[in-house]
């Protein structure tokens, strides 16, 4: 049986940043080997994830990451703020949004593809950090002719991605990226609301006890201005402009059109679907 030094056990420590008694006790079972030594607290960190994995993670940060080719923005979830502002967990998502850029050749959500690929690394930070994790949402963009802005809010962690096509500076492309930030439009514009969603806000307006008894032409007029409201509230271009309100992004910017977006509040609904599963 090798003796156990401290020296063994140190180098264990820098090598897997796991506890002293952890990495001592993995020494001895593996007899001194250190490499034998890693590969079971590596194993151990699986167990520990596997332990883990029911516990809600609703903190964490997002990452975006850009090339010629593509953008990237990706999610990934601790338990802990204090966590989510380490190096290691930090790193992990920053390698992570990395592999999201350079190893897919796709467009579209790869969440699920991703995960995959970074899970072994991520059972091994678990097992390092003692929280659950998750890698939880990953989108990538091809450019294809058009231009893709970012905005990551710090305060409250939001993740905003917007592709335009069109004339667009740098300066307006943040600007609608702010703007999808605080605005939180659900559509691009009125073309894009769903016929099933107008003929439900309709239904509802039209129940109103103060329009009962109204002639058809008037009602239909009425109908029309309560939706025209409602497009001013869920349509990106028709909403209040960020840096002007009496203003809208279809008349500040009519050249621009608006070809997908999203904004992402980080670990949103994970409280509730943990709450849920209880």
């Amino acid at each position: 049986m090798v003796k156990v030094t401290a020296q063994m056990v140190n180098e264990l420590r820098q090598k897997t940043g796991v506890g002293m008694m952890e990495c001592k006790k993995a020494l001895v079972e593996s007899n001194g080997d250190v490499s034998v030594a890693i590969e079971h607290l590596r194993k151990a960190g699986i167990a520990k994830a596997a332990k883990k994995a029911g516990r809600s993670a609703t903190q964490g940060k997002f990452i975006v990451c850009s090339n010629d080719e593509a953008t990237v923005l990706v999610e990934v979830l601790c338990e802990t703020d204090f966590v989510a502002k380490t190096g290691e967990f930090t790193s992990f998502a920053e390698e992570a949004a990395a592999k999201a850029l350079n190893d897919f050749d796709c467009d579209g959500d790869i969440s699920e593809q991703l995960a995959a690929l970074v899970s072994d690394d991520l059972k091994a930070l678990i097992g390092k950090l003692g929280e659950n994790m998750q890698l939880r949402r990953a989108l990538r963009w091809e450019n294809k002719g058009g231009r893709i802005g970012t905005y990551l809010h710090t305060g409250v962690p939001y993740g905003v991605m917007v592709e335009v096509g069109g004339e667009c500076s740098d300066e307006l492309l943040n600007n609608i990226c702010l703007h999808v930030c605080a605005s939180n439009p659900s559509y691009i514009s009125a073309a894009d609301v769903p016929a099933e969603f107008i003929e439900k806000e309709k239904e509802i307006a039209a129940a109103q006890p103060e329009l009962q008894g109204k002639p058809a032409q008037i009602m239909e007029g009425i109908l029309k201005g309560k939706m025209n409201k409602i497009y001013k509230e869920i349509c990106l271009m028709e909403q209040p402009w960020i840096d002007d309100d009496k203003s809208s992004l279809s008349k500040v910017a009519p050249q621009v059109k608006v070809l997908r977006f999203v904004r992402w509040l980080v670990g949103e609904g994970e409280a509730d679907e943990a709450s849920a599963e209880e």
